[in-house]
């Protein structure tokens, strides 16, 4: 994207952004978004609670003790709840809503590929989650109502135990501000806080991924294990006898440690890797093929007029010549790349980009079919 002033970055370019505070330093924004009232109210929160596909969870503290409760709920769960110190949490909100993702379209400075989701809570006065530390950056953008945030450093980690929730132990903030609607607090992984409804208010966290070395090993070395070639068995012709029947001789130890020395693999592995793992769909994602599909023809003249966009779960990725959809890999040669990169990029594909016939619209429809893109509603202005 162009590096532009922004005011969400309280003026800041998006490069001096990242230079001067991505996982750095804390930024307080005033007025990011001025008047900002929200994309939904506690009704429409309660409405996406009760559904299979939007991750949805009840905090509630009574005294020194915090319950958790996980969704879907029934509606009359709500009709009982006490007139302060809860929470209602929404996660994947953007795989949901329009609204929400054209919201976060405007943090598009950061690659999609480091993006995770858009969560929503809701919570009367005294509401929140306790004090706590991610391990991941995070933007807190204010809807209606005012919450407030106290922010610290400390090395001292330590989390009260057997409590539902990752809760530091001992809290030590160095400051504290006032969000009302609109404003913005950016803050680096690792960075200590805890949010307090003042009144009952919205708060919308814009959150993003930061997988592990662990989980990017484990996962790294499961897609490696469908494209090994280990072919044959182990073997021992020069086995001897051993006055010891149960220890592992240092021969199968060595012989063994041949084998696992073939375990190989390159930077394009590596590549295809993330873009499978980064665009898997979580666990509770639904993708909602077309009722009455067109047939090939009629949607390559419906796309061909209104253009086509991904669907709202769907996640895209690319590489240098590998495009990659909600997990599924394709090769793109150099006559679709642009097309396929600008769906990608810009979420839409206008119709003229898309040919008659040929692999792209093959794999175009194709996803039609299966629910990762839509027909746009109407054809772009101009």
């Amino acid at each position: 994207m162009p590096d532009v002033n922004n005011r969400i970055l309280g003026g800041l370019s998006a490069s001096a952004f990242l230079r001067r505070h991505w996982q750095k330093q804390p930024l307080l924004v005033r007025g990011a978004i001025p008047g900002f009232a929200g994309l939904l109210d506690f009704g429409a929160m309660i409405e996406l609670a009760r559904r299979d596909d939007c991750e949805s969870r009840l905090v509630v503290r009574r005294k020194d003790r915090w319950v958790v409760e996980h969704g879907p709920f029934e509606r009359k769960r709500f009709s009982g709840l006490p007139a302060s110190n809860w929470t209602l949490l929404l996660q994947g909100v953007d795989k949901v809503m329009p609204a929400a993702r054209r919201l976060l379209s405007q943090f598009d400075f950061i690659p999609y590929s480091r993006f995770d989701d858009l969560m929503v809570s809701y919570a009367p006065a005294g509401g929140g989650v306790g004090p706590h530390f991610d391990s991941y950056d995070v933007f807190l953008l204010q809807g209606p109502g005012q919450r407030r945030w106290q922010v610290g450093r400390q090395r001292n980690l330590a989390l009260l135990e057997d409590a539902p929730l990752k809760i530091l132990k001992r809290f030590i903030p160095d400051g504290q501000c006032l969000l009302s609607a609109g404003d913005l607090l950016y803050l680096p992984p690792a960075v200590a806080h805890d949010g307090v409804a003042v009144d009952p208010c919205y708060t919308y966290s814009i959150g993003f991924r930061a997988p592990s070395h662990r989980e990017l090993i484990s996962q790294f070395l499961i897609f490696l294990e469908e494209r090994l070639a280990g072919d044959g068995h182990y073997t021992d012709p020069d086995l001897s006898a051993q006055r010891r029947p149960a220890q592992i001789s240092a021969p199968m130890i060595a012989k063994i440690e041949r084998v696992l020395g073939t375990i190989s693999w390159t930077r394009r592995d590596v590549a295809e890797f993330l873009g499978t793992y980064l665009t898997e769909p979580k666990a509770h994602v639904l993708f909602v093929p077309p009722r009455s599909p067109l047939s090939d023809v009629g949607f390559t003249q419906s796309a061909r007029r209104t253009g086509v966009e991904l669907a709202l779960a769907s996640s895209m990725l690319y590489g240098s010549a590998m495009i990659f959809i909600n997990g599924e890999p394709h090769k793109m040669d150099k006559t679709v790349q642009p097309a396929l990169k600008k769906l990608a990029d810009a979420r839409r594909l206008p119709g003229r980009q898309i040919p008659i016939r040929g692999h792209i619209r093959d794999l175009l429809y194709r996803w039609y079919r299966a629910g990762y893109i839509n027909l746009s509603a109407s054809a772009p202005a101009g």
